[in-house]
């Protein structure tokens, strides 16, 4: 009991967090069957969400020596399950609960990029952003002539004046001959120099590969935009970083992430690489979350049924072992981003022209309704679950139709099949997300009045289509099982601004509410899509998501009563105590928690880009385009 009597003594100290109460470990002659049936840990005088609908009340919880959850109920009773070394825990009338579950993230994705200089979304002009970028060529000394520049965050729209479009020719005026890349903060969209080409071997002869376009200019060479999956015809040459340094990057945001209290984690888009970054993890010990890695199936593969259920099985085998990782979903995108300028994401009627007069554009549809009915068949048979990436309301709809055929095709139920994002979804689909079983995952901390939405957005669908922004109450009156993800790296990982969003469709940051009394959920409803939502789209919620005897104790006390403070309060909500499987994965009084909780506050308050492109798209660029390098 030494450094669990430590912690302990570190939370007594914390004059606004838990105090612990330092209990004398019982002889080892007195420890029979009395001692094996106390409770490792009991949490009283709290305000617990259990997250199960129409529960009693109860203010206290208690954690078996299994990593179990022994008891719920009132403090009294169920501290007389405390034996001698059993912890007790005052919660000082804050909010235990079960851990947030995240069914869309990419953290491998955030501490990779905290590796690279990020520019941060910003919008500058050429002379501003040529100065930066040498300084980070000063920052680097010694990388000449073959060294790369990898430079994330970069605002794809921010050049200034407005209107100034990237160039090869303007990066060439740096003081190097090293190749440089900006990866688009927009995930869609990579800027790269003369060198870069050079070593790619793009050419004004290059084809455009399935999925991405070489973007060129009027004279038919490169201009140096790559979008979508071009830019893997560069990213493919970047040296990746040694596995030390991935493995210490991933485990610095992964205590974020436990400080954050997130205790199962949905990693969106991965490969072999990915899978061998967990391994790395776990076998180091840096792996505190439950993860159910999505295999990602690319747009050939897509098409290709039984080579991608091969691809998905192979990988399966190789990693299997790796404590801490569950399989059994994959991965597919369907489409690209909405906003202007990108407009790639797949609609049922064109855009508008900014004017209110439509295109000829309706976004890009990646892989066809058939092709994905057929592609769901084959996991669906084989036990797997589909996760699409769908923006547009023509993706939402091809996935739809392809869940359908599914069904029809193998009579098989309960599969959970994923939409996620689902930022555009026509009236006429809501219902059938109840009929099909098929999960609504949402982003909803993006459903609030500000630049991205509005300026980037309304004038380019018409305020018909823009009232059916994230629909998420819309979804629960249709009776969609909702799940909640934070598509983190895009923004700084927010998880209880996120929660509080939902519910109020403003935010910490946005200028207005987005249809607040038309979407806005209550809050039960946002806290139980984040937590047994998520659970049962990962097919975990007879293990984690609720607060009941018998689960897992992936717990967390909070700083605060979230069911009670002002909705608004909810955004500076601190997690004072993570337990994963019953052991303290954070715990925000030790050193190690008070540096995480720094890290995270940081993030926080790091600048926000002034256009859409710089934050929105860049969740779905973590979510994988071309990054899935074997």
């Amino acid at each position: 009991m030494t450094s669990s009597f430590a912690r302990r003594t570190v939370l007594a100290a914390g004059a606004a967090g838990l105090v612990g109460a330092a209990a004398v470990p019982a002889a080892a002659a007195q420890r029979g069957a009395a001692h094996r049936s106390a409770a490792a840990l009991v949490i009283h005088n709290a305000r617990v969400f259990t997250g199960l609908p129409g529960a009693r009340p109860v203010d206290a919880v208690a954690v078996g020596r299994d990593g179990r959850i022994l008891a719920t109920g009132r403090g009294r009773a169920l501290r007389r399950l405390a034996g001698r070394d059993t912890e007790i825990v005052d919660a000082r009338g804050a909010t235990v609960m079960s851990g947030i579950h995240d069914g869309h993230v990419h953290p491998l994705g955030a501490g990779e990029r905290s590796l690279r200089p990020s520019l941060e979304g910003a919008e500058t002009t050429a002379e501003q952003l040529l100065a930066i970028l040498t300084g980070f060529l000063k920052d680097t000394p010694g990388q000449e002539p073959d060294g790369w520049l990898v430079v994330s965050d970069w605002n794809p729209v921010g050049l200034l004046p407005q209107g100034t479009l990237p160039h090869h020719s303007l990066l060439d005026a740096l003081p190097t001959r090293r190749p440089i890349a900006l990866l688009g903060a927009d995930g869609h969209n990579a800027w790269v120099n003369a060198r870069a080409l050079q070593i790619a071997g793009i050419t004004a002869a290059t084809p455009d590969p399935v999925g991405g376009k070489i973007v060129k200019g009027p004279d038919g060479k490169p201009s140096g935009v790559l979008k979508d999956d071009a830019q893997d015809l560069v990213t493919r040459h970047i040296p990746e970083p040694s596995e030390a340094e991935l493995v210490a990057a991933c485990s610095r945001v992964l205590a974020q992430v436990a400080a954050s209290g997130v205790t199962t984690m949905m990693d969106a888009a991965v490969g072999q690489s990915q899978l061998t970054t967990y391994q790395a993890l776990a076998k180091a010990g840096k792996l505190p979350q439950r993860i159910v890695p999505a295999i990602r199936i690319d747009t050939d593969l897509a098409k290709d049924p039984a080579a991608a259920l091969a691809h998905a099985r192979g990988l399966q085998r190789a990693f299997r072992d790796v404590p801490g990782l569950r399989f059994g979903m994959i991965k597919v995108f369907l489409d690209g981003v909405i906003e202007y300028p990108a407009q790639t994401a797949a609609l049922l009627e064109p855009y508008l022209d900014g004017s209110g007069r439509p295109t000829d554009n309706r976004g890009e549809l990646y892989v066809s309704g058939q092709d994905y009915g057929r592609l769901t068949a084959a996991f669906n048979r084989a036990g797997w679950q589909m996760h699409a990436h769908g923006l547009g309301d023509r993706a939402v709809r091809t996935a739809l139709d392809g869940y359908a055929y599914a069904r029809r095709t193998t009579g098989l139920r309960d599969n959970r099949n994923t939409i996620a994002h689902l930022q555009l979804v026509d009236p006429a689909d809501l219902g059938r997300f109840a009929a099909l079983d098929v999960v609504a995952c949402m982003q909803l901390q993006w459903a609030e009045q500000d630049t991205w939405t509005m300026e980037a957005l309304l004038p380019y669908i018409g305020p018909e289509r823009h009232r059916w922004m994230y629909p998420a109450r819309s979804l629960e009156r249709h009776g969609a099982r909702l799940s909640g993800g934070s598509d983190w790296p895009v923004d700084p990982l927010q998880v209880w601004n996120q929660i509080r969003t939902a519910i109020d469709r403003t935010g910490a940051q946005g200028d207005g509410p987005l249809y607040r009394e038309l979407e806005g959920l209550s809050r039960t409803s946002a806290l139980r899509m984040h937590t047994y939502g998520t659970a049962w789209q990962l097919r975990m919620d007879r293990l984690t998501g609720t607060v009941r005897p018998g689960l897992a104790a992936d717990l967390i006390v909070l700083d605060r009563d979230v069911t009670t403070c002002p909705v608004a309060d909810i955004s500076d909500t601190r997690v004072e105590l993570t337990l994963m499987g019953g052991r303290v994965v954070h715990d925000a009084h030790s050193s190690a928690g008070r540096a995480a909780v720094a890290r995270l506050d940081r993030a926080a308050t790091a600048p926000r880009p002034a256009a859409y492109a710089a934050v929105h798209g860049g969740r779905h660029g973590a979510c994988g385009h071309g990054d899935d390098r074997p």
